[in-house]
């Protein structure tokens, strides 16, 4: 009882045909094939196996088809070369690098109410402001503080009169000063007082008389 096998190839080689007896092993078809196609490459560059799988070269080709048909069909398929090896090993250290690099930043997922994590740690750290706020300016009044007292005893141990301390406060004393300043304000007052209501030329008039009077009054201070 003979068999008919085809083979499903590769470009360029187009599909082929045998018919071999059902008691052949498919490790002795490519040999068949060969003497049939004689342009096929060596058997050490292809192998024959199924279109859902690889084969065994002892089966038998009565063992493929079965009882119901005499028709078989295989694929031949090209050798794939091996490198040198080493590949899984890269892939096992690229994943522990990868799982050696896992971030903890969670903030831009959602909860389950569809806010971001990162607006709900937002409020929680505006919240924590606000509570402690109180806290904060205390300490910074408490800081300003020291450092007057540092400054202050800074100043005191510069000065050359041991009995003044920093920050004593000082009273102005000089009434002269005082009477003149108060004067010199009250004549500019009235004259721009004046201005308001008298014609350009008074205006300028009495703007003349009042510096002259101002430049007597200082002259009589310098004296």
């Amino acid at each position: 009882m003979t068999t008919s096998v085809l083979f499903s190839t590769f470009p360029p080689l187009p599909t082929l045909s045998l018919r071999v007896p059902s008691e052949t092993c498919v490790h002795d078809l490519y040999d068949l094939l060969c003497d049939r196609y004689p342009h096929l490459p060596a058997s050490d560059s292809l192998y024959i196996s199924l279109h859902s799988g690889s084969l065994t070269p002892d089966i038998r080709v009565s063992e493929l088809h079965g009882d119901s048909s005499g028709l078989v069909t295989l694929r031949i398929v090209p050798r794939l070369r091996g490198g040198k090896g080493g590949f899984g090993s890269q892939l096992r250290a690229a994943g522990g690098r990868m799982s050696s690099q896992k971030t903890s930043n969670n903030d831009s997922c959602r909860d389950l109410s569809g806010r971001r994590l990162s607006t709900i740690k937002t409020a929680k750290r505006l919240v924590d402001y606000m509570e402690n706020e109180e806290e904060r300016k205390k300490a910074a009044a408490e800081a300003k503080k020291a450092k007057l007292e540092t400054l202050e005893k800074k100043i005191a141990s510069a000065s050359a009169d041991p009995e003044s301390l920093a920050g004593k406060k000082h009273r102005f004393d000089d009434t002269e000063y005082l009477e003149e300043s108060r004067e010199i304000i009250d004549s500019v007052k009235s004259a721009v007082s004046t201005g308001w209501y008298t014609p350009p030329s008074k205006c300028r008039a009495v703007t003349e008389r009042t510096l002259v009077r101002l430049a007597q009054e200082e002259e009589k201070g310098q004296d």
